[in-house]
């Protein structure tokens, strides 16, 4: 600002003190004059190109053609200023009185370069041999002025800076300036064309002297482009640049504001800004480029949040810190799904169909790290609802792990950790704890499974891999528990149809009570698979297994329910049930087949234990016909606990002793 202002003003009074002074001079050789001061002052060169025509009446003026000003020596942008032409106009009587009054500066489709070159030079910069600066006798350098009006037509300006790569270019350029007084009122009016996007601003300035000095003082800016429009009242300074004050703006759907810094637009889903992004607040903007929010206010289609943030701009990426308090958040667009009433379960979550196809964009999750801790009173996420929410949300390149420390859900809570991972394409997973959540509206919203009444408990963990909700239920691995309390299954009453092995018993008006329902699960490419289901009811238990399948919302389970058994489990009619077809619609029927297998199976495994029981009778049978004839024609007797193989081997351990005392008698009796 301040360069600007010294180089036009020193190249208008060069000009004007050259008219005066050498007012019978050629026109050209004031030129030549002007010039070579003005690069004796700057180090870059002055060219006008044609006549320079001064004026002496009522006020001191000049109009040049095409006039240029040089660039630094490694620039490769081309002349730092051209215009086609200039008019300067000084009130005469005010110059003579020692004031510097311009009323009059007209610049003809001015074109402004400013740059930086990767070592952090800037071209306006300047080395003359003067120093490189207005000396302080020139306006800009301590002398007070004052500005009627300043014209700018069909200009273009643009800024480079080379280290970063960064480029701004503004085309179409019109602008106004007036300072009334040069410690008073300034007012800067102007519109351009950016990045195909037209704006125009205004800005008003209580105090131009500190402003132009790059102070702190109170400044008031507006800038409109199509249906944005931002409002800032406060302070600012730019040397360093310091903003502080009120922030106002209503940016519509944000395709011009994203068009205004070199974005390119994008569909955002309802409840993300689809339509309209409002935000309003105390903001402070640091020497250090730190940006801080505070009292904010932040509106996103129906969506209203109060904000306290912090952005730091240091490092790899952008560091947002926030806490984000908010009523009912309806997210269920940016899932793919409807939105509904919390916990009503009344929508069916999802289409009956199938699962959203709909891509899922996680790109924003690279855009900047961030700490954000939210609590809302509702959270509308389409596919689920929750009730009371406190999350806590870090961002880690591109990676999202949300950190669920209160989330009321379905009249119970959950808890534990939900990770988006979009760093390479998208996945997401969890370590999940349910507690008392109501499964019917549950499974409702999750698929549109409204046939099971009762709380329970679950555990999960899970991950999922896709870029649509669609695929990531198609490739669910994981494991988990499930645990009810009494409630009922709607469709079925198993107690009716396994006493009269009738079908009647499924569908509308049927249901099934039970004390309690329990099983583990293993999720692996969407598919789900139980084993180990138990189910215990007034006059019927059963026991479960087979596959849920998540991605195609299919069943394939057998259900095999034991009605009027004894206290003790055994007894009863059995007949297993098959559950197949689209969990919205699925079919029952009863496995006469697996019953016919099983009592064959079970005809077979007593005809067997009839076949060993007679085997061991005639085993007995054969053991005691052999026992009486060795006690009578052996001598053989059993005695209690023996065997007769033991009986006989000691029964032979006597005899031989016998034997063998007789021998000896003999054999010392014949001695003597």
């Amino acid at each position: 600002m301040r360069w600007v202002l010294r180089s036009v003003l020193a190249l208008a009074l060069l000009v004007f003190l050259a008219v005066v002074a050498l007012v019978l001079m050629p026109t050209e050789q004031i030129a030549r004059l002007a010039a070579d001061r003005f690069e004796e002052i700057t180090g870059r060169q002055l060219v006008m190109e044609g006549a320079v025509r001064p004026s002496f009446f009522p006020t001191l003026g000049v109009q040049t053609g095409p006039v240029s000003v040089s660039n630094a020596t490694w620039s490769r942008e081309g002349e730092m200023l051209r215009a086609e032409g200039l008019r300067i106009a000084l009130d005469l009587t005010a110059l003579m009185r020692g004031e510097v009054r311009i009323t009059a500066i007209e610049a003809d489709a001015p074109q402004v370069v400013l740059e930086r070159n990767a070592e952090g030079q800037a071209n306006w910069e300047f080395g003359g041999s003067a120093g490189g600066s207005a000396t302080p006798g020139m306006a800009g350098e301590g002398t007070p002025f004052t500005l009627d009006l300043a014209e700018v037509t069909g200009g273009r300006f643009t800024y480079v800076d080379h280290a970063t790569g960064r480029r701004v270019e503004l085309s179409g350029l019109e602008g106004t300036a007036r300072i009334p007084a040069f410690r008073g009122e300034a007012a800067f009016d102007f519109k351009a064309v950016t990045n195909g996007q037209p704006f125009a601003a205004q800005l008003a300035l209580a105090d131009f002297a500190p402003f132009l000095e790059g102070k702190l003082g109170d400044v008031a800016l507006t800038v409109q482009a199509g249906a944005a429009d931002l409002r800032f009242a406060g302070r600012a300074g730019w040397a360093p640049m310091a903003v502080e004050g009120a922030l106002e703006a209503r940016l519509g759907d944000l395709s011009e504001t994203l068009r205004l810094i070199g974005a390119t637009p994008g569909a955002r889903p309802q409840g993300l800004g689809a339509g309209r992004v409002e935000a309003s607040g105390r903001l402070t903007v640091t020497e250090a480029q730190s940006l801080h929010l505070r009292g904010g206010t932040v509106v996103l289609d129906d969506n209203r949040l109060t904000v306290e943030a912090d952005l730091t701009t240091a490092g790899e990426r952008p560091k947002l810190t926030a806490q984000l308090t908010a009523g009912p958040l309806r997210l269920a667009a940016a899932m793919g799904g409807t939105g509904g009433e919390i916990g009503g379960g009344a929508r069916g979550g999802t289409q009956a169909e199938g699962w959203p196809v709909a891509p899922l964009d996680v790109s924003g999750l690279g855009a900047m790290d961030a700490s954000v801790a939210l609590s809302a009173e509702s959270v509308d996420l389409g596919v689920v609802r929750f009730g009371a929410t406190r999350i806590a949300t870090t961002i880690d390149r591109g990676r999202a792990v949300f950190d669920l420390r209160q989330i009321a859900a379905y009249q119970g809570t959950i808890s534990g950790q939900f990770v988006v991972n979009g760093r390479s394409g998208l996945s997401v997973g969890g370590d999940l704890t349910l507690a008392g959540l109501a499964m019917q509206p549950l499974l409702m919203d999750l698929g549109g499974y409204d046939r099971l009444i009762g709380s329970g408990d679950l555990s999960l963990k899970f991950l999922g891999v896709g870029n649509s909700v669609d695929a990531i239920m198609r490739s669910l691995s994981g494991s988990g528990r499930l645990s009810l309390g009494k409630g009922e299954l709607r469709g079925l009453d198993v107690a009716g149809m396994l006493r009269t092995l009738d079908l009647g018993y499924v569908g509308e008006g049927q249901r099934t009570i039970f004390d309690g329902v329990s099983g583990s699960f293993t999720m692996e490419n969407g598919v789900l698979l139980n084993d180990d289901l138990s189910l215990r009811a007034p006059y019927v238990t059963a026991t479960g297994d087979g596959t849920v399948d998540l991605g195609a919302r299919l069943l394939d389970y057998r259900l095999r329910p034991v009605a009027l058994a004894a206290v003790d489990g055994s007894g009863g009619v059995m007949v297993p049930l098959l559950i197949t077809g689209p969990w919205a619609s699925p079919r029952f029927r009863l496995d006469l087949e697996a019953l016919a297998r099983e009592r064959f199976e079970e005809q077979a495994r007593a005809l067997e234990e009839r076949a060993k029981l007679e085997a061991a009778e005639a085993e007995a049978r054969a053991r005691a016909e052999l026992a009486r004839r060795a006690e009578e024609e052996l001598g053989i007797v059993a005695q209690e606990g023996e065997s007769l193989e033991d009986a006989a081997r000691r029964r032979a351990q006597e005899a031989l002793g016998a034997e063998t005392g007789r021998l000896l008698e003999r054999l010392l009796g014949s001695g003597n």
